[in-house]
């Protein structure tokens, strides 16, 4: 008996010894077997979930053109804090800028109006136009004469211009026509690579007549004393009473990014109305902020110009409307003036 019970007690001795070191082992040994796809989930106070992180703003890539297309973004480029949501491109002729929108480098760019249908016809549809930001910016001017007073006494005359392809042309030849001019045997257009051109040669006294736009008119007008405006190219327009309105620029977006980012183009929109807005309310600080920018070097030349450039930022029903009837005028002059046909729906964002 004394036997059993020394052996009873030996055996639970060593049970108790043996259950103490495999407790001792599972703490400080990590399991080795294949773990479950639930074991290998990280811990909680890990980051796992990119959701629940802020999102980056959408960084909206813009490019304007020096001169009223550019003037009216100039208090949106000045916000603090603009830098983080918009990257802002200046440059001085289209060429500049819609290739590195078709390649994807831009994504809004504010462009002749005509040129925007033909970016949509080139592109097969992948151009929308978010607003029209700059109604008619066009006169003829006359140094050191009154000679012209209708567009019909500009028959047998030169006129020096820049634009050639672009909206001056296309305008001036439909205001001609209207008139019962021939744009090709009745007038000589004296096409010159920058508007600065014309200036320099009504300097020179090369030429005596030229189509401007604000606010080259109103520099010229600070160096030739004997500058007038003959005739303001939108009144003209205006008078032949089509149902259209004559439109210089509007802001264009790639369809990608509107898919993409539509919130991002909403709070772009209502941005660019905004800064608009505030640049036709306050011309003299406009007019620094344009200057500082190099869209004008001379602030009191930008701040005479400003009421005379007619910065707008149409959008939906109202711009397509505007829209397309100017482009339809031009489609019926000049097909190859929208890229060969009229754009579609799509073209017109909101509308």
């Amino acid at each position: 008996m004394k036997l059993y019970q020394k052996l009873l007690s030996v055996s639970l001795t060593l049970f108790l010894l043996l259950s103490l070191t495999a407790c001792g082992q599972s703490a400080a040994v990590p399991d080795q077997s294949p773990a479950s796809p639930e074991a290998a989930a990280p811990e909680p106070d890990q980051p796992d979930a990119p959701a629940d992180l802020p999102a980056d703003p959408v960084r909206v890539r813009t490019a304007a053109l020096k001169g009223p297309t550019a003037m009216g973004l100039v208090h949106l480029m000045s916000t603090p804090g603009a830098e983080r949501d918009y990257d802002f491109t200046l440059a001085g002729s289209a060429d500049e800028v819609t290739p590195a929108l078709i390649k994807g480098d831009l994504d809004v760019a504010c462009v002749p109006a005509n040129l925007a249908a033909v970016l949509y016809n080139k592109t097969e549809g992948q151009i929308v136009t978010l607003a029209v930001n700059t109604l008619g910016v066009l006169y003829i001017v006359e140094n050191g004469g009154e000679s012209v007073r209708s567009m019909a006494d500009l028959k047998g005359r030169t006129i020096a211009a820049a634009g050639k392809g672009s909206t001056p042309e296309y305008g001036l030849r439909y205001l001609l026509e209207q008139s019962g001019l021939d744009p090709d045997t009745d007038v000589t257009v004296d096409w010159k690579s920058e508007h600065a051109e014309c200036v320099a040669a009504m300097a020179a006294g090369t030429a005596d007549i030229a189509l401007l736009p604000q606010p080259f008119v109103t520099a010229a007008q600070s160096k030739l004393e004997n500058l007038r405006v003959a005739l303001d190219l939108t009144e003209e327009w205006d008078a032949l009473d089509n149902g259209s309105a004559l439109i210089t620029g509007v802001a264009v977006a790639r369809h990608a990014f509107v898919e993409e980012h539509p919130e991002a183009v909403e709070q772009f929109l209502e941005a660019y109305a905004e800064s608009v807005n505030w640049v036709n309310s306050n011309p003299a600080e406009a007019a620094e902020l344009i200057a500082e920018y190099g869209i004008i070097d001379n602030a009191a030349v930008a701040e005479k110009a400003l009421p005379h450039c007619n910065i707008v930022c149409l959008t939906g029903q109202e711009m397509c409307e505007k829209l397309s009837g100017y482009l339809q005028v031009l489609a019926a002059a000049a097909p190859e003036a929208v890229g060969g046909a009229m754009p579609r729906d799509d073209f017109f964002y909101g509308a």
